[in-house]
């Protein structure tokens, strides 16, 4: 298996994961400040990750670099978003509903990376993606 198939399949288990404990975690509290408490929480757990990994002294190489800092700024504050948002709709929402409609997030990248980097998309591809579209919106809906 390829490295990045597992680490990507490693990744939507977690994501699962997120959704079953999220929901279960929220049920009295408010999403806003759950959600603030588990970025604690990751950021606590990566800088040990790092901190294990040795690599604490990489963490200049993004402050020094303004244009890669800004956007990895702009990716957090996304991320964060999408968190937020995720967690409030969790709290209202069964998770067979919220997580494929979050998962269109796959639609999305997709269609930006097509407009913002050229990324060419063939036409099995274009057809995946929209399939995609149509399940999660169909698995949300009815």
């Amino acid at each position: 298996m390829k490295t990045w198939l597992f680490y990507a399949l490693l990744s939507a288990l977690s994501a699962a994961l997120v959704s079953i404990f999220g929901k279960v975690g929220l049920k009295y509290l408010d999403a806003n400040v759950a959600t603030a408490v588990r970025a604690i929480i990751m950021a606590i757990f990566l800088i040990g990750v790092i901190a294990i990994q040795g690599k604490i002294g990489n963490i200049s190489d993004v402050i020094s670099d303004r244009k890669s800092l800004l956007f990895i700024i702009l990716s957090g504050i996304a991320g964060a978003s999408s968190w937020l948002f995720y967690f409030l709709a969790l709290k209202e929402g069964k998770i067979s509903q919220v997580a494929p409609i979050d998962k269109l997030s796959v639609v999305f990248a997709v269609i930006l990376a097509i407009i913002i980097f050229g990324e060419n998309v063939s036409l099995i591809h274009a057809f995946a993606i929209a399939l995609i579209a149509i399940g999660g919106l169909i698995l949300a809906i009815y």
